[in-house]
C-alpha cells in the first residue's frame, strides 16, 4: 500500500519547511549568498542540519525558494504602490516602493539583485525582474493609453527602467549606509526616460517653461 500523508503531517511538513526559508532569509540578510551553508540555516532555525536536507537537497534549492517568497512578498507591494492615480504617481510609488524596500535590507535587496549565485538561482532572479517589469509597464501603459506620456513600448521601458534602477542601487546597496538622494534622483530619472514632467505630480506647481 502506498504510504499517503495525512493533511496533519503535510501542514508540519510545510510549516517547517517555511520555517527554514524564514531561517534561511535571516541568514541571508546578514551574510548573502556567499555566507549561507545549510549548517548555519539548521543553526538559525534551531534544527539539525539533517532536518534542512529533508526538504531541501542543497544550498541552491533553498535560496531558489527564498528568492520565491520574498519576491513574492516585494512584487505584491509594487504591485500595491501602482493600483492607483496617474501615471507619473503610479511611476513614482513604484520607484519609491522598489528602491526605498531594498535599501532597507541591503545584504538581502544585493542577494536578490546582484551577488553572484548559482545558475538555478539565477533563473529565479530574471524572473523576479521580469515580475517587477510588469508593474512598471502597467503603469507606463496606462499613462500612454490616457495621454499623460508619450507613445512608447511600454514593455521595453519597463525592462530598461527596472534594470537601470537595479544597477543603481547595486552601488549604495554594497556600500551601505547609502546617500538619501538615491531613490530622489531615480525617481527623476525614471520620469525623464519616460518623457513625463516631473512637476506633474503636484498639480499646483508652476510651469518652469512659462
Amino acid at each position: 500500500m502506498v504510504y499517503r500523508r495525512t493533511p496533519a503531517v503535510q501542514a508540519r511538513l510545510d510549516a517547517q519547511a517555511a520555517q527554514l526559508v524564514h531561517a534561511a532569509t535571516a541568514v541571508l540578510s546578514r551574510h548573502g549568498f556567499a555566507g549561507l551553508s545549510m549548517a548555519a540555516v539548521a543553526q538559525e532555525a534551531g534544527v539539525a542540519t539533517g532536518t534542512v536536507y529533508k526538504h531541501y537537497v542543497g544550498k541552491a534549492d533553498l535560496v531558489t525558494a527564498v528568492f520565491r517568497t520574498v519576491v513574492a512578498r516585494e512584487v505584491a507591494a509594487v504591485s500595491a504602490a501602482v493600483a492607483t492615480g496617474g501615471a507619473v504617481e503610479r511611476v513614482v510609488a513604484a520607484v519609491e516602493t522598489f528602491a526605498g524596500r531594498a535599501l532597507k535590507n541591503p545584504k538581502l535587496a544585493y542577494v536578490l539583485l546582484a551577488e553572484p549565485v548559482d545558475a538555478a538561482v539565477d533563473a529565479e532572479r530574471l524572473r523576479f525582474r521580469v515580475a517587477f517589469a510588469e508593474s512598471f509597464e502597467a503603469a507606463v501603459s496606462h499613462g500612454v493609453a490616457g495621454g499623460e506620456l508619450p507613445a512608447q513600448d511600454p514593455r521595453t521601458t519597463a525592462a530598461a527602467l527596472v534594470g537601470a534602477i537595479g544597477e543603481v542601487l547595486v552601488g549604495p546597496l554594497v556600500t551601505a549606509p547609502h546617500g538619501e538622494s538615491v531613490i530622489p534622483e531615480l525617481i527623476s530619472f525614471a520620469l525623464r526616460a519616460l518623457g513625463g514632467r516631473e512637476d506633474a505630480r503636484n498639480p499646483g506647481a508652476p510651469d518652469v517653461d512659462a
